[in-house]
């Protein structure tokens, strides 16, 4: 595929004064994706031209989950809109044209192009444009001040007054590939003062505002996930099957593909339907009209009769009318309804109408699963595919392979738009497993999470507009919504107690998923989340298996929740320690130290990024960690437990489960002391029951007086 050649430098007509060496000026016909990957099947003639209103850019996003994007020139003022399209253009094609966040070469992303086009690059022109502005060289060093004035007097949010002003830095960065006409003043806008100096505000999106999902709501969330998946999906599975192959056998669809039956077998095919109905019970299906009256489903019969839907009007239909059997208001499939729920069949009859809703509920419950616990980011969940699941025998582990976009760069520091297969799989626990094998059971696609359960047939020359095959965020945050009102629904009619309540946060996006999972982690670690699995197993497969590598990312936002959950620690120890808390043990010092210290230091502090917690983590002093009856205050190389993690690594944590009494590293508090009270006078009664086998009886009194000792030694330092 080649483009119409544009203009280059050094041809005699049609180039704009002062172009730079190295920058090709754009004709009428030029592609928009001159200089960008393209899909290979995308057919040439559709492509953007840079005479277009609109250019489309979806021939050039890989991402199977994206949303159909565009450029619509027409929101851009006229004055400026050709301008506007030739920046635009460069930002697209030149090799030089960079993020604002390095100096490199790396370019921008198209989808990054699109967001920055509606949401800075827009306001921006229109703001110019009336100013009178029809070229940026008119846009003087004061009108530059002027704008802030304006962006301060017309009330816009801190977060959108920092993109508009990196929208002109932009702008000004990029003048050494753009002509004169097109190039801000020389001198760095606004004397190349931060924006945080200009503003004397710091934006708030910055920080990290993604919301975890409440516990009350994600519990039952996940167990009604699993609860499809390990009861309801054989039954869903079967009804979805039956629901296809009725679907294919539709008269419609059967034209000159079915079998030519000799006189009479059609009437003994239509008898056999009847007396199969008469033994079950069960009436003729139907159809219910608007006025409530009801017909017999004739098509449905034909399809399950394989035959033509003008049967009807024969002998064969005469007899279905003849029968005497009742007509139903519903098409019940013949798949039986085997799983239970309290003790009940969880579903009454599938009609054929209620397939492909449950099959969908059924591949929403596996996301849930998928995504929630691999800590996967939702556009790699999103772009699965078959067969991406393996398990380790040398480790035993599962593994969970794809592709990540997410900081995927060639060696020129470009995004790689189609995607990179990660080097180190996600570790993820068995159920994941289990989802993935029955999303490929549900569905022939080669992603786990297509657009469409069936495939549908494209008409020759009307391609959509979104380009990828799998489900979109927006899809799977409607999904979310319809498992959510199924279950609740469901709840409602069994008087069950455990539907899903609405999150205080807000709608259940899953983009909040992974934060939700690092909370669940560092915050309930014995908290199951089916039968018997923990959240420590989870903790222990990603944390401690590949998916511990920080390319994988969830490391970030455990680590967020992590920094978060010390610093309201080292916040309680304070308030007690003034409050005259006593503290024992051999770190008893470095206990002390290290609260005051830490909350010195960090308290008050405002993370921007997951990572600078993560870094932040390292550090001695948040290095306190309670336990059951006892405190760590770890010190990795005289630290007498098996550490999670490798003693030079942020994220090493002690393993408070297998605390060793001749550790260094132990501290036991007031509150820790009042553990160990409780745990004595339970093994007091253990020892003193005379019942107790001698073996149990010998090793609860050692450990029994090793407990008092503990709290012997700690109350008389208390009275010191």
């Amino acid at each position: 595929m080649t483009s119409p050649a544009p203009t280059l430098l050094g041809e005699p007509d049609g180039l704009p004064e002062g172009l730079p060496e190295g920058t090709i000026w754009p004709g009428p016909d030029t592609l928009v994706l001159m200089n960008r990957e393209v899909a290979s099947d995308v057919d040439p003639a559709r492509l953007s031209r840079f005479a277009d209103m609109r250019w489309d850019l979806n021939p050039g996003i890989f991402e199977a989950h994206a949303r159909s994007q565009s450029l619509n020139f027409e929101t851009i003022p006229e004055p400026l809109r050709l301008a506007t399209k030739f920046y635009v253009w460069q930002l697209i094609n030149h090799p030089q044209a960079r993020t604002m966040r390095r100096s490199g070469t790396r370019r921008i992303a198209l989808h990054t192009i699109e967001i920055l086009f509606y949401g800075s690059v827009q306001p921006v022109m229109k703001w110019f444009a009336a100013q009178g502005i029809t070229e940026f060289c008119q846009a003087t060093d004061e009108l530059l001040w002027e704008y802030l004035d304006a962006l301060d007097a017309d009330g816009v949010t801190i977060t959108k007054r920092y993109r508009r002003i990196t929208e002109v830095r932009r702008l000004w960065v990029h003048r050494s590939i753009l002509p004169f006409y097109l190039r801000l003043p020389e001198a760095p806008p606004w004397d190349g003062e931060d924006t945080k100096d200009l503003l004397e505000r710091t934006r708030t999106d910055r920080e990290n505002r993604t919301k975890r999902i409440s516990e009350h709501t994600m519990q039952p969330l996940l167990r009604w996930a699993i609860r499809f998946l390990e009861d309801f999906s054989d039954d869903i599975l079967a009804a979805w099957e039956e629901y296809q192959v009725l679907l294919a056998r539709r008269p419609e669809h059967m034209r000159g593909k079915r079998r030519l039956r000799k006189p009479g077998d059609l009437q003994a095919d239509v008898a056999a339907y009847l007396d199969g109905l008469r033994s079950r019970g069960e009436s003729l299906p139907g159809t219910r009209r608007h006025d409530g009256t009801v017909d017999v489903a004739w098509r449905h019969i034909a399809s399950v009769l394989n035959c033509a839907n003008s049967f009807q009007f024969t002998s064969s239909g005469r007899m279905i009318m003849e029968s005497g059997l009742p007509v139903s208001g519903d098409i019940n499939l013949d798949c039986p309804v085997t799983a239970e729920l309290d003790g009940l069949p969880w579903h009454p009859r599938i009609t054929f109408a209620q397939a492909p809703r449950l099959a969908r509920l059924l591949s929403t419950a596996c996301f849930v699963i998928v995504s929630y616990l691999s800590g996967a980011r939702v556009g790699e969940v999103l772009n699965l595919r078959r067969g991406c699941v393996s398990y380790d025998k040398d480790t035993g582990l599962w593994l969970l392979q794809g592709l990540y976009f997410k900081g995927a760069e060639d060696e020129d520091g470009n995004k790689i738009p189609e995607g990179t297969v990660r080097e180190d799989p996600w570790v993820v626990i068995e159920i994941v497993s289990r989802a993935v094998e029955t999303l490929e059971r549900l569905h022939k696609s080669h992603l786990l999470f297509p657009n469409r359960l069936m495939p549908i047939k494209r008409t020759p020359g009307k391609e959509p507009k979104r380009r990828g095959e799998a489900r979109s965020d927006r899809h799977i945050a409607e999904d979310m919504v319809m498992f959510t009102a199924w279950v609740n629904e469901r709840c409602q009619h069994l008087g069950r107690k455990d539907h899903i309540p609405t999150d205080p946060g807000g709608p259940i996006a899953a983009s909040r998923f992974r934060r939700t999972l690092a909370w669940f982690i560092r915050r309930k670690p014995r908290g199951l989340i089916a039968a018997s699995i923990q959240y420590g197993h989870a903790h222990t497969q990603m944390l401690q298996g590949y998916a511990g590598s920080y390319e994988a990312g969830f490391l970030d936002e455990y680590a967020f929740e992590d920094w978060l959950f010390r610093m309201e620690g080292i916040a309680e120890d304070e308030r007690r320690l003034l409050a005259g808390e006593h503290v024992s043990g051999p770190a008893a010092d470095a206990y002390r130290y290290r609260v005051q210290a830490a909350s010195r230091e960090f308290a008050g502090r405002v993370l921007t990024s997951e990572r600078q917690a993560r870094d932040l983590l390292g550090n001695p002093l948040l290095q306190i960690h309670h336990g059951e009856g006892m405190t760590c205050v770890l010190n990795p190389p005289v630290a007498a437990c098996q550490l999670r993690g490798s003693a030079d690594d942020p994220m090493v944590t002690p393993d408070t489960d297998d605390c060793r009494p001749n550790c260094q590293c132990l501290v036991r508090t007031d509150r820790d002391i009042e553990i160990n009270k409780e745990r004595a006078a339970e093994l007091a009664e253990i020892v003193d029951d005379p019942l107790a086998p001698p073996i149990r009886h010998a090793r609860e009194r050692h450990e029994l007086n090793r407990l008092r000792a503990i709290i012997e030694h700690h109350q008389r330092g208390a009275q010191e």
